[in-house]
């Protein structure tokens, strides 16, 4: 087997030497529904038509130097997508469609012209740059789970074992013991990324020790937090990279079959990364005798139903099993009685991609980048209110003011500018997260360093909010997601996310007191300690860290009725504008209560303590000058 992967190696270095211009268009799912997948059509004809040797694959019978056209998984940038990448040019192209092939060819395939409309330009100032290397976006991250992903072809496995793929796993199997491999990643101090944050290599360990013949691994692809796409960026982009981990803990463990809980929202993921296994099996590197190391390890696809619950690890294996998706009480731990009552081992996409660099580079190399406690590198999802909106990854104890000013260049104010000034809190860990202020923009982000702050890491969400946003608001989105997402077992869970989001919408429409607020603190902290699994214990996170430093926001919602940001519509106060209103007197005329005044052809005004929000004025009103109040039907 060895000299399979080394000939592999060897022709495709052969193959790769004969290209002298790649194009790479990012085929991640972001991307493809933006079209990014015309846009390759549309290239490959323009390219025929001028002339240009090109192929979309590489092939050990043509030796004669020509380009190539391939497709990469996510690259990222997925505010500015479709991509187009060109090397060794060093182009990045933005926003390019179909429509804009016919000059590519013809201004930068043929003549080394740049294209100005499709670089990227900077929000600070305007200017342009050519490629990745002129980028903050990427100039300051550290991608190293993510280094393939955007680059590599994720169909080709020739490609993924040219970039040393394998060789890891090769390791594990013919020069490591069981033990050795556990500790390899106990010393690298890699924890789960999944959220949990748990050591991975004392997982593994507490697992190995366990007596029995059959032992499992799994792979928690089921990611559900809202804005999150993480998980499925590394399967869509690099799918041998999870597969390769997951035979390593294989190896450590003992076990001899795996799964990957893939949820079935992820069809391009559970597309390639059926292609990887059956790519892998044919060469021989998955299966019987692995590396002739005698060790078997089986692989199998397990399409999920989108249960966020089913991110936990014993609903997850009660899914496999054919059961509803629910957890139950630990112990026992998956490590002494986990799916079918055998030991086994979980870790998410993230967590399993790390791996093999560990076991490459050795436990050192890895412990080199990031704080002692949190060693390594975490990605995040960045969306909301910031100019860069995408996928990035950066060493742990990078601070948020990095992230969300200098690669994500900034916060966006309402009318779409990049002012600072503007941020107001960032919701880190999705649903099961916590809102962080600005006087957190400054602290090193890592696991144990954002329980103080009542926020945790989460899968790697992270929203931003401008001033304008309401925090009553955000509070209640992630309520009734995790309310939505409960799956009854339990009753804290079931019944407090339900009066939690109850409380919420009486805040957030005027019935609410400061008597309120103390029932919701109150329920809060319940759900947080008495519920079963970890979506219960974590769903009241967003609550308590509003609660905790946004108060006040609260206050002027149950004291002066009003929301501070102007986003909820049941606190507006109903207003006139004199610009608009003509003085027809319609508006007066169905008021009910007597709360318009106005003479006729003069603009009038509304009384907000008479005003009972009826909507007949916003009804009547043919010049929308009537707000604050909703038309009645």
């Amino acid at each position: 087997m060895t000299e399979i992967l080394e000939k592999i190696a060897s022709d495709y270095q052969v193959m790769h030497d004969t290209v002298t211009r790649r194009m790479t268009i990012c085929a991640g799912t972001g991307c493809i529904a933006n079209g990014s997948l015309k846009l390759y059509d549309a290239l490959l004809e323009e390219i025929k038509k001028a002339g240009i040797d090109v192929v979309v694959e590489l092939k050990a019978e043509e030796n004669h130097k020509k380009s190539l056209l391939s497709k990469s998984g996510c690259q990222g940038f997925c505010q500015m997508g479709p991509l187009l990448t060109i090397e060794p040019d060093g182009i990045l192209y933005c926003h390019a469609h179909a429509a804009d092939a016919a000059e590519i060819v013809e201004k930068t395939l043929k003549n080394n012209e740049l294209i100005e409309r499709l670089l990227y330009k900077k929000p600070s100032d305007g200017s342009h740059c050519r490629g990745t290397a002129d980028i903050p976006f990427y100039t300051r991250q550290s991608r190293t789970v993510l280094k393939s992903c955007g680059h590599v072809d994720p169909e080709d496995i020739r490609e993924y074992i040219y970039h040393d793929g394998y060789k890891a796993a090769r390791r594990a199997y013919t020069e490591m013991t069981d033990v050795e491999v556990c500790k390899e990643v106990l010393d690298a101090g890699l924890r789960g990324r999944g959220g949990g944050g748990f050591p991975t290599g004392r997982k593994w360990e507490l697992t190995r020790v366990v007596p029995g013949e059959k032992k499992y691994v799994i792979c928690n692809a089921d990611e559900g937090d809202p804005g999150a796409f993480m998980d499925r960026s590394v399967m869509e982009g690099n799918p041998h990279s999870v597969i390769e981990g997951m035979m390593i803990a294989a190896k450590g463990i003992g076990a001899d079959e795996g799964y990957i809980y893939v949820r079935a929202e992820y069809p391009l993921a559970v597309k390639r990364m059926r292609k990887a296994i059956a790519d892998a099996e044919k060469i021989g590197v998955l299966g019987e005798n692995i590396f002739g190391s005698g060790k078997n390890f089986a692989l199998h696809i397990m399409e999920g139903a989108g249960a966020f619950v089913c991110g936990e690890e014993t609903a997850l294996m009660a899914s496999i099993e054919g059961k509803r998706g629910m957890p139950r009480p630990k112990p026992p731990f998956p490590a002494q009685s986990g799916l079918w009552g055998k030991p086994t081992v979980i870790n998410n996409v993230e967590t399993l991609a790390s791996v093999p660099m560990i076991i490459l580079k050795g436990a050192a190399n890895y412990r080199s980048v990031g704080p002692q406690n949190s060693p390594g590198t975490k990605t995040f999802a960045v969306t909301g209110h910031v100019a860069n909106t995408g996928l990035i990854e950066v060493p742990f104890g990078t601070t948020l003011r990095e992230i969300i000013f200098d690669i994500g260049g900034g916060v966006l104010n309402s009318k779409g500018e990049v002012d600072n000034d503007s941020f107001k809190a960032v919701q880190i860990g999705g649903p099961s997260g916590g809102c962080l202020t600005a006087e957190h923009l400054d602290m090193p982000l890592d696991f144990d360093s954002l329980k103080p702050t009542g926020a945790i890491v989460g899968s790697g969400g992270l929203v931003v909010m401008n001033k304008d946003t309401c925090m009553v608001s955000v509070a209640r989105f992630f309520m009734q997601f995790t309310q939505n997402e409960s799956c009854g077992k339990c009753t804290p869970c079931r019944e407090g996310t339900k009066q939690m989001l109850a409380l919420l919408d009486d805040i957030i429409e005027g019935r609410g007191t400061e008597e309120t607020l103390e029932l919701l603190e109150e329920t809060a902290k319940t759900v947080q300690k008495a519920s079963l699994c970890g979506l219960g214990k974590t769903a009241p996170n967003p609550v308590l860290s509003t609660l905790r430093y946004f108060r006040d926001e609260y206050l002027a919602h149950v004291r002066n009725k009003t929301c501070p940001a102007g986003q909820c519509k049941a606190l507006a106060k109903p207003t006139i504008d004199p610009a608009k209103c003509r003085g027809c007197t319609a508006c007066a005329r169905k008021c009910p209560v007597g709360a318009i005044s106005g003479t006729v052809k003069q603009p009038h005004s509304i009384d907000p303590n008479k005003c009972i929000k009826c909507g007949a004025c916003a009804a009547a009103c043919k010049f929308g000058a009537v707000s604050g109040i909703a038309p009645r039907a």
